[in-house]
This record gives C-alpha cells, structure tokens and sequence, in this order.
C-alpha cells in the first residue's frame, strides 16, 4: 500500500506555453468568440421577429443558433482566462461541470443537425405534403428528443466519471475538458467509462448519420432528376449550407473521438474546429447562402431606421 494524494484541480495545457503566441490567440479567439456571439444572436433575434422565417427549417435554425451560442460559451471564456493566466487551472468540480456541458452541447447539435437533414429532405423531395407532415408540433417534438437524448449521454458519462480517482499528474493535454484527455489523467481503471464513451458516441450515432445520408441521398437524386439547369441550382442552394455544416461538425467529431486520445497538437486543432469555428461559421454561411434571411435581414435593418426616423 502507498500512499496517494488526491488531486482537486487540472492544469491545461492550452494552445502554447509562449507568452507573445497567447496574447496573439487572446486577441484571435476573443474576435471569434464576439463575432459568435453577434452571429447567432442575430439568427436568433431574425427568426423570431420575422413572420416569413416562422417554418419549420428556421425552427430548427433558431435553435442551433442557441446550441452553437452555448458550445462555444462552455470552453472559450476559459480558454481566454488561461491565455492572459498565469495558473492555467481548474477545479475537479469546474472541468466535470464544463465536459456535462460540453458533452450536452454536442450531443443536441448532433441530434438537430439530422432532424434539420430530414426536414430538407422532406421539402425537396415531398413539397406537396411538407407542410402537413413537417408542422410544428413535430418540431417541438423532434427538438424536445435532441435535446433529452443530448442530456440523458451527457449525464450518464457525467455520473461515471465521478467514480474516477485523479491522483498524481493533473495536466491535461488540452485547451478544455472534454472526456477522453481526463481518462489517463485516473488512478482508477477508466475501462467503464471509456465503454460508456463509446456507447454513447454509437448510440449518438447510429441513428442520426443513417437518417443524413439517406435525407441527402434522396436529395440528390431529386436534384438530379430535375430537368432544368436552373431548378437544380434553385434546389442545391436550399440544402448545400446545411450540407457544408454537418461536413464540418460530424467529419472533425468523428475522426476526434473514434481515434484514440494522445493529446497532439491535431487533436487540439480539431476540436477547435468543431467546438469554436463551426459555431462561427454556421450564421455565416446560412445568412450568406440564403436568401430568404439576407431578405429578412434587409428588412429589419429598414424597420429600425423608418423607427429612428
């Protein structure tokens, strides 16, 4: 028997040791983090005022906004408090806290992003009856079991990791605390939650990457039925942003958490990229690749200048 001390606060490692590369990413990453912000508050903001945005698409659309606010709002602020931080650490309590928030952040975002692939799939290849099987209680409805799947993965990974026991290295080889850089940071066994971990990431994702590559392999197939070049290009351009967003949020989380954790400067690279800039990019590219919110937009700005007037 030998004695072990418990440790009750990790060190991450962050981005760089470098004092002059921080403030460089301070000033990067609080810019992201305000154009976030700005981006999808201003979605959010123009699907609720808008009478033309009130459909089922921008239901789904207002609440990703709302995830991507709260993804990126679970590790940022951290990360821009360690950049300009001598003693980059955090509680045991405050990183389990920031992984159930991280863990049900994405989970959610995950779930939405193949309800959002279905109702593109029902709009282009259904039109005559879409609005009868894609109403709004349906949407409540689908949100509501994105959201529980999101909590019920995110507390059941939460729970186990309390069993764990973290002694002797508390440096963990990354910029958050997302699950599988704390498990070789345990004195314990984590084979129980590294299964967990897998389970859910399946349960996670046998349902939903099935129903998105079926939505767009019937929309594409729609697409290319279209005799006109014109009315394919009109059809493409309603679901290539949703498109370019699941390629970014699914292909970089997935390659993160299939592969094993080695605490690489890759692997850090990716989950900025599916944590931070995906929640950049999102109001950007539905703003700049849609029309009907550029039109919204337009007319908001020209409501509060006649207000101003």
């Amino acid at each position: 028997m030998k004695n072990i001390s418990i440790i009750t606060e990790f060190v991450l490692l962050g981005l760089s040791s470098d004092p002059q590369i921080q403030t460089m990413l301070f000033v990067l990453f609080l810019g992201i983090y305000l154009l976030t912000l700005m981006g999808n508050l201003v979605m959010i903001l123009v699907i609720r005022v808008d009478s033309h945005l009130h459909t089922p698409m921008y239901f789904f659309l207002g609440h990703l906004s709302f995830l991507d606010l709260s993804f990126s709002s679970v590790t940022v602020p951290k990360m821009l408090q360690n950049f300009l931080s001598q003693k980059k650490s955090i509680s045991v309590w405050g990183c389990i806290t920031q992984s159930f928030f991280f863990t049900l952040s994405g989970g959610t975002e995950a779930c939405l992003l193949s309800a959002m692939a279905y109702d593109r799939y029902a709009a282009i290849c259904h039109p005559l009856v879409y609005t009868m099987v894609v109403n709004r209680p349906l949407c409540i409805v689908i949100v509501s079991i994105a959201w529980t799947m999101g909590f019920l993965i995110s507390l059941m990974n939460s729970l186990f990791i309390h069993k764990l026991h973290f002694c002797e290295s508390n440096i963990i080889s990354h910029f958050s605390c997302e699950l599988p850089p704390l498990f070789p940071l345990s004195c314990t066994d984590p084979i129980v939650n590294e299964i967990l971990l897998a389970v859910s990431c399946a349960f996670l994702g046998l349902p939903t990457l099935p129903l998105i590559l079926f939505s767009y392999s019937r929309i594409i197939s729609a697409i290319l039925s279209i005799r006109s070049s014109k009315g394919q290009a009109k059809a493409f351009s309603t679901c290539s942003s949703h498109l370019i967003v699941v390629l970014l949020f699914y292909g970089t989380a997935l390659f993160r958490y299939i592969s094993p954790s080695s605490g690489s400067v890759l692997e850090r690279v990716i989950s900025i990229q599916y944590s931070v800039i995906t929640s950049l990019l999102n109001p950007l590219i539905y703003s700049l690749k849609n029309q009907e919110v550029k039109a919204a937009l337009q007319r908001m700005l020209k409501q509060q200048k006649c207000a101003l007037v």
